[in-house]
């Protein structure tokens, strides 16, 4: 019987059911990682007439197979067969079953899993073949039965054998032999469920919350926000008080445009403001009808625009050509005006010229367009005030919104038609002057009008995506094909209140929006789907609600009430370079299962992922192992179907890590500290998980294969440890069969305890360097970081008094120790070139070969097959050494029999070498390999962030060599000493030179 919750095995069968798909992995995407296993929607599986399935999208056939295979393996397939100048019948065949892959758009090629050929029908069939037995009396079935059952199968029949196996073992991880119907299912739904959480995982984003918020002197709402190139933020009052912020909104300066005015005349305010960036101008709109040009970064002023028709309340500019430029503003008539400067420079350096109004040169309106280099176009586009209007150069096209529902958004052109006379009517308005003028509407033909109830308020366009995003007084976002007015694509409910700002941004596929209440969303395009929430209680923003502006450059979004604040999103961290991830966090521990030839990896971020060592794909990962808490340490179970995570949360806990369930928590009642390194340990016909960690104990739980609790607790304690153990946080732990278990403290302090009596065997304490030794002194502490038993010397009574247990510290040593007899230290040596603490230790079976990897990223293999038997002076030969990664490694393990080597490394990645230091890859990697192909391996190469790094560079002697004053004044001396003798070599007949010296030379010798 399983262990874990009962609930969901007995529902797993009707909820898979309720899908109603043609595959259970129908909807998966791809799974979170470059060699992830794609699987596109609705992929239907057709069999072969040789009897193997492929997927539709994934046929070896000879026109894709260039595209599809990578090159390594093509040039192993020609290295095994005969050169040939034609293609023989069958060969298609030959090459596709010479191993059953399946490509990817990343590249990836892998086998194709058997859980992911289930379809619906083939469970049903499945649980038919169970009601038969179950008539017989048999519940549950064994492999060979199993095998049958799945054979039987309409859409399985071609699956190999191993596949068959690998996948009873999976379901049946407690070893028992047989398994239950609901086990299969259950088994079948958590893998669905936990890809459909990973995809769901891939996609999230969120806001730091609270904002970082600035808040501003009680005065006048802010009315835009803008962020330059240059990377300043700018924002604009409405009394018309400018303010230069840094993007972490720390104030740089301020300055007021509007100066005060006598007390008969009215105050100006302003409407809104757009930057011109290429020519160092800032404009402004205000409410006397003005369009103002000012001097940036010294805002003096330039010139203006006044006795324009109506207020401009909406600006923006866009740079069309070379000293060309477009300038748009919506006004309180529903028109959307257009002014196209060409020499521009020039017209703003002439206008600078004229007679001032209140300091600012000033020209009409109507005198401007009198010249050739400017075209004016006003179009009368909505019946209410203009909430929006932009330039898109991209399409090219005018866009502007207002509140009224017939004409809530509008898409038209810039120019009139051709036949202007035929196509266009014009309108007599009054303006606010109570002078009459006549406005143009633009042709049917030229605009697309978008009807939306309530209006619009705001809009965003995406060329990239062809997408239209409205918002409005109605509370909905709506997404739009830009050429599709009748009906929109999408509509995103969420808001309680009227939408003020969005922005698409297509690099991450979100949208950000904003209401009036200051709720900030993020959505998901592609799904349709909110990700995340702000609400203004969690992001402490007060006050009403007056401008927004997402910035991609900043990754946050700027809003400005009462306060100025910046939501910051929660970025990942990126890769520097070429640098291959395998995890988006650092890597804490990974381990092999030799059972299923899968590496599984844990990250500070609680993500467990699951990899094919063979070709470095991954084949699984779940989230949230530990909710928030990272993942310090793991172990497998003595069958390797098992895996035990300790955690940062100061619990452990057992899953079946190919379908991310867990079985078991194994936890202390009360407040639970860290753990630091756990292992699995079996002794005569009982198994043992034992953790330990800062609570300063070592805590052991029995897994024990009858029902039993789902949380379980520890034993008692052992005496021993109580009275005599260890009193400060335990940093390692490791064991020797059968019945010794070591354990290494912060304090450098390493006991040995006799598992069967439970009593300290040999206690030591770590020898701290001496000043000649280290070269950081004083050492005031040295802790044990690893752990390892040479297991072949053990119980041996020829070696009693040789080393057994080998240690590594902070300072760069490994310590060898003898364990009988009350123990004593052996003897050691220096392991790390720089000096770095030592951080793992392996060993090979025949305990020949020592790997100790430090600090910085550096492996170093010794040779200690004749070490330490007695206390050597010479430290052991150094057999090689090399560079896997740039930061520390936190997992050193050799695996299959001696001939491999895999790491993992607080720099995001798990890598695996052979065992003589080539490199064959990264886990996470586009290019797949095949573990038996040395051609497919990455070496000679090596990872590109390694080669750059500083400490990779070859030691310089020259560079490295300490110099003093006085050297320099000699080699300064020596300079001045052969620059005097050159002038004279220069001013002398050489022939008598070499007279001197010949003469000189003979004196010496009679001397």
């Amino acid at each position: 019987m399983p262990l874990g919750r009962k609930t969901r095995a007995s529902s797993a069968g009707a909820q898979l059911e309720t899908h109603n798909k043609p595959s259970i992995s129908a909807d998966f995407g791809p799974v979170n990682g470059a060699a992830g296993l794609n699987q596109k929607q609705g992929t239907r599986y057709r069999q072969q007439a040789d009897g193997v399935l492929y997927s539709t999208g994934s046929i070896l056939d000879p026109t894709e197979r260039s595209q599809q295979l990578p090159a390594w393996l093509e040039r192993e397939l020609l290295r095994q067969e005969p050169r040939r100048h034609s293609l023989a019948l069958g060969d298609d065949v030959k090459l596709s079953m010479r191993k059953r892959y399946r490509a990817d758009p990343a590249g990836t090629l892998c086998e194709l899993k058997i859980e992911k050929m289930v379809s619906i029908d083939d469970l049903k069939q499945i649980k038919l073949a169970y009601d038969e037995f179950a008539k017989a009396g048999i519940h549950m079935l064994d492999y060979s039965e199993f095998k049958s059952v799945v054979k039987n199968c309409p859409g399985l029949k071609g699956v190999k054998e191993s596949h068959i196996h690998q996948l009873f073992m999976k379901i049946d991880y407690t070893c028992d032999g047989k398994i239950e119907w609901h086990e299969f299912c259950t088994y079948i739904y958590l893998e669905y469920e936990a890809k459909e959480e990973t995809l769901r995982r891939s996609k999230m984003a969120a806001f730091i919350l609270p904002a970082n918020i600035k808040f501003l002197k009680r005065g006048k709402p802010v009315v835009r926000i803008h962020l330059p190139s240059n990377g300043t933020v700018v924002t604009l009052r409405d009394d018309g008080v400018v303010n230069f912020w840094t993007p972490k909104l720390y104030l740089k300066s301020k300055k007021n445009m509007f100066p005060e005015r006598s007390i008969n005349r009215k105050q100006k305010w302003a409407t809104d403001f757009v930057p011109m960036t290429e020519y160092n101008k800032l404009i402004i709109g205000t409410g006397s009808r003005e369009i103002q040009f000012y001097e940036l970064p010294s805002l003096e002023p330039c010139c203006q625009l006044s006795a324009l028709e109506t207020v401009p309340l909406n600006l923006d500019y866009c740079s069309t050509g070379p000293d060309e430029c477009i300038i748009v503003y919506g006004d309180t008539q529903g028109c959307v005006n257009i002014l196209l400067i060409t020499s521009i420079r020039d017209k703003l350096r002439l206008w600078k010229r004229l007679p001032q109004v209140d300091n600012v040169p000033n020209i009409s309106l109507d005198c401007a367009v009198q010249s050739p280099e400017i075209t004016f176009i006003r179009w009368k586009v909505h019946q209410d005030w203009v909430s929006k209007v932009k330039y898109f150069q991209s399409i090219p096209a005018i866009v502007s919104s207002s509140g009224d529902e017939d004409s809530a958004l509008v898409i038209g052109c810039i120019h009139p038609s051709t036949y202007m006379q035929e196509q266009t009517r014009e309108m007599t308005e009054v303006s606010e002057k109570g002078k009459s003028t006549k406005v143009t509407q633009r042709a049917t033909s030229n605009q697309t009008i978008f009807t939306i109830p309530k209006g619009v308020m705001t809009f965003d366009f995406c060329e990239k995506r062809n997408l239209l995003v409205t918002g409005g007084m109605d509370r909905l976002l709506r997404m739009w094909n830009p050429y599709v007015p009748k009906r929109p694509t999408g509509i995103l409910k969420g808001h309680d209140a009227p939408v003020s700002y969005l922005c698409i941004s297509s690099e991450d596929g979100h949208i950000y929006s904003v209401s009036t209440d200051k709720t900030a969303k993020i959505w998901h395009i592609k799904d349709e789907t909110c990700l995340f929430t702000a609400d203004p209680e969690a992001s402490n923003i007060q006050g009403e609600l007056s401008a927004c502006l997402y910035s991609s450059a900043v990754k946050g979004l700027y809003i400005a009430a009462d306060s100025l604040a910046l939501l910051s999103l929660q970025t990942k961290p990126q890769p520097k370079g070429n640098q291959i991830l395998s995890h988006e966090e650092p890597v804490l521990c990974c381990g092999y299962s030799e059972e299923f030839r899968q590496v599984v990896s844990c990250s500070e971020g609680s993500v467990v992922k699951v990899w094919d060592v063979e070709t470095g794909a991954q084949m699984f990962e779940f989230g949230g192992a530990h909710g928030e808490s990272a993942i310090t340490c793991m172990a497998f179970d003595s069958s390797g179907r098992r895996l035990v995570t300790g955690g940062r949360d100061g619990c452990l806990k057992m899953w079946n890590f190919n379908n991310g369930q867990c079985v078991k928590i194994y936890k202390r009642d009360g407040k639970c500290a860290e753990i630091c390194d756990c292992l699995y340990l079996t002794l005569h016909r009982n198994a043992f998980v034992i953790s330990v960690g800062w609570d300063h104990r070592i805590d052991i739980y029995l897994d024990s294969k009858e029902e039993t609790p789902y949380n379980e607790r520890p034993k008692p304690s052992w005496q021993d440890d109580v009275r005599n153990g260890h009193k400060v946080d335990i940093l390692c732990i490791a064991q020797c069969t059968p019945h010794l278990l070591a354990t290494g403290s912060y304090d450098g302090e390493i006991i040995v305890w006799n598992v069967v009596s439970e009593r300290i065997l040999s206690r030591f304490q770590t020898p701290q360097a001496t000043p000649q030794q280290s070269s950081s002194y004083p050492v005031q502490c040295t802790n044990v970081l690893s752990l390892i038993f040479l297991k072949t010397r053990a119980f041996v009574p020829e070696l009693s008094s040789s080393a057994w247990l080998v240690s590594s510290d902070t300072e760069g040593y490994v310590h060898f120790w003898s364990v009988l007899n009350g123990g004593k230290f052996i003897t050691s040596f220096q392991a790390s070139q720089h000096q770095q603490a030592i951080m793992k230790l392996a060993l090979t079976q025949d305990d020949s070969m020592l790997f100790t990897a430090d600090h910085v990223g550096f492996i170093y293999v010794y040779d200690v097959k004749q070490y330490a038997l007695g206390p050597d002076q010479n430290p052991p030969e150094k057999v090689n050494f090399w560079r896997a990664h740039i930061s520390s490694i936190t997992s050193l393990k050799i695996i299959d029999k001696d001939q491999f080597l895999l790491t993992s490394s607080l720099d995001f990645s798990v890598r695996l070498w052979s065992i003589h230091g080539e490199f064959i890859g990264t886990f996470g990697q586009h290019e797949s390999w095949s573990i038996d192909t040395p051609a497919s391996w990455k070496h000679p190469a090596v990872p590109s962030e390694i080669l750059i790094d500083p400490l990779s560079m070859p030691s310089q002697p020259i560079l490295d060599r300490e110099t003093n004053l006085s050297d320099v004044l000699d080699s300064v001396e020596t300079k001045n000493k052969k620059s005097e003798l050159d002038v004279l070599i220069d001013e002398s007949d050489p022939t008598s030179i070499l007279k001197d010296n010949e003469s000189a030379q003979s004196n010496s010798r009679c001397v």
